[in-house]
């Protein structure tokens, strides 16, 4: 485990012929959540939810196999995967031979978990299953059409926005304008993000303006996540609120961060038109 700047991201690898859990590369969540002022007890729970397209092996008798993958991975847990390893790591697997698809459920369970230092959960289903076709919308009120000015592209200023404390209010916001960058490429990240909270109603210009102030901001999805969540807590104090957020695939993966206040349950696994 090491900083994201000694990970595979940026860097020209080559492929491994067959399985590698040590390619995975963990990195710490504590640095950066110190950044935000967090310490060991966290104000959010949550998961991070990836899905793998691109999932292949060898079975018993040498044939191809594919799949569909969901891995989720909790928000407690001490490491985040950086995403390239993982999917070096996956790709370790395609001219590898593997019993049955137990078999390799088991060995992805207990290779991510022991990366992320807490079990993550491993789901396998065929390209051809109902479930691999559906496109959803994320549920809620987008408010991208809003008339209104941009000056402000990075970094992220929590000072846009506000809520109105005379009307407390449940509702879903949902945009489609969230894009920050990896901080080690510098290559954008795009995402959809759904907001769902109690509380005094939340300024939609504001909102607005704020999630556009990451255009330029150089952070991981999780990270990103967790920011949108503190602020959106610490300024317009709502009592319940959870920020999910949809990004767009990169390597055959796609990673879709979610954090809420205890006691909500976690997400379903919406796969929007631009994933």
């Amino acid at each position: 485990m090491s900083t994201p700047e000694q990970s595979p991201l940026g860097k020209s690898v080559a492929y491994a012929g067959t399985y590698d859990p040590g390619l995975l590369f963990p990195i710490p969540r504590a640095a950066k959540r110190a950044e935000l002022g967090l310490g060991d007890e966290l104000p959010f729970i949550g998961v991070d939810v990836w899905n793998a397209y691109e999932l292949s092996w060898l079975d018993a008798r040498g044939k191809p196999r594919v799949a569909l993958a969901e891995f989720r991975v909790p928000a407690e847990s001490p490491n985040l995967i950086e995403s390239k390893s993982f999917k070096l790591y996956l790709n370790s697997f395609n001219q590898t031979r593997v019993h049955d698809t137990d078999e390799l459920r088991t060995k992805l369970s207990h290779d991510l978990s022991l990366a992320a230092g807490a079990p993550v959960s491993v789901v396998l289903s065929t390209p051809t299953s109902p479930q691999s076709a559906i496109i959803e919308n994320l549920a809620g009120e987008v408010i991208d059409d809003l008339p209104i000015e941009f000056t402000r592209y990075g970094p992220p200023d929590a000072s846009l926005l506000y809520s109105n404390p005379d009307a407390v209010v449940e509702e879903t916001l949902v945009s489609h304008l969230l894009k920050s960058n990896c901080p080690v490429t510098g290559q954008p990240d795009w995402a959809s993000l759904q907001i769902h909270y109690v509380g005094p109603r939340l300024g939609r210009d504001g909102l607005l303006r704020y999630l556009v102030s990451y255009r330029e901001h150089a952070e991981f999805h999780e990270q990103c996540v967790e920011r949108i969540f503190l602020d959106l807590q610490k300024q317009c104090e709502p009592t319940r609120l959870s920020v999910y957020a949809r990004y767009t695939r990169r390597g055959g993966l796609d990673i879709n961060p979610f954090r809420c206040t205890p006691g909500w349950m976690m997400p379903g696994n919406t796969r929007t038109s631009r994933q």
